[in-house]
């Protein structure tokens, strides 16, 4: 039985304004995502990849277009609104992981539970589980400078899933890791993918990495092509 869509976008437009030109970034695009579903997006660089997982996260805007993301048109939000969306809905994983050098790995995972009202134990048994879910419960106590790039990568994605959203993006997860680190962090995107169904965006501009994902979009010069996975 097919899931319902948790993201539906409609005719989805984007400029930016640069000197006295406007820039075409995205034109018209119009897409749907599962509930559950593993979406990978790739294109060539300046395509508007990273621009069009922005909008749906709610850290951008569109010019234009609808924008509906479980079921709320962010796209009008306000920005307190949106700010208040994002922290309930979305879990961010970036390429270059945005920990807190001073804090060890369970203090960085907390992080978003700050904005919560739960206790601080509840805060800390969150993390603990978030942390164990990405096989890092023998960490907790290092700092970043103490974990090698894939661990870094976990806590980042333990940080991205510690308030349960009910999307989760990421960035490029894998550009600066290692084959056999790449490898382990796109396994457990996933896993969490498959045991947990979280649904997953991840730009990438390695074929390999989108092949962990179940569906394969191509943004081209702000336009969308959708793949078929096997043609890697």
């Amino acid at each position: 039985m097919a899931q319902p869509d948790l993201v539906t976008i409609e005719e989805l437009t984007k400029t930016y304004k640069r000197g006295g030109q406007t820039i075409p970034v995205l034109t018209d695009i119009s897409l749907s995502v599962g509930q559950g579903e593993f979406l990978g997006l790739m294109g060539p660089s300046g395509s508007g990849k990273t621009t069009l997982l922005n909008l749906i996260a709610g850290i951008d805007r569109p010019d234009r277009g609808r924008l509906i993301v479980n079921g709320v048109n962010i796209a009008v939000l306000s920005e307190s609104e949106l700010s208040k969306w994002r922290a309930l809905n979305v879990g961010f994983i970036f390429q270059f992981y945005n920990l807190i050098p001073v804090l060890n790995a369970l203090e960085n995972v907390e992080l978003p539970l700050l904005l919560t009202s739960l206790s601080k134990r509840e805060r800390r048994d969150h993390a603990v589980t978030a942390l164990e879910a990405v096989g890092l419960n023998d960490r907790m106590d290092h700092f970043p400078s103490e974990l090698s790039g894939g661990q870094q990568q976990r806590v980042a994605i333990a940080r991205a899933i510690v308030t349960d959203p009910v999307l989760l993006v990421a960035d490029e997860p894998t550009g600066d890791l290692d084959k056999i680190s790449a490898g382990d962090v796109l396994d457990l995107l996933a896993e969490l993918n498959r045991q947990f169904e979280k649904t997953i965006i991840m730009v990438t501009h390695d074929p390999r990495a989108a092949k962990k994902a179940q569906k394969i979009l191509f943004l081209d010069k702000g336009i969308l092509a959708d793949s078929i996975k096997d043609e890697f």
